[in-house]
């Protein structure tokens, strides 16, 4: 009987490490799938900073021309 409820605590403890480290292998895809969000925010974000300078600097072409 003893054995009995040592197996049976030891299969319940090994079911609690299972769910811990399915939670945080979730956890980390997600936070890959943020980190790869943001990067992608940021560059589209810096090719329009980028073009709205290249039209300051040819507008400004323009008018020291006239």
């Amino acid at each position: 009987m003893r054995t009995l409820v040592a197996v049976l605590a030891a299969a319940l403890l090994a079911g609690c490490g299972a769910d811990v480290a399915s939670s945080a292998a979730t956890a980390a895809t997600l936070k890959k799938q943020e980190l790869e969000q943001g990067e992608q925010t940021m560059k589209m974000m810096q090719q329009k900073v980028d073009g709205a300078m290249q039209q300051v600097q040819e507008r400004a072409a323009r008018d020291a021309q006239q």
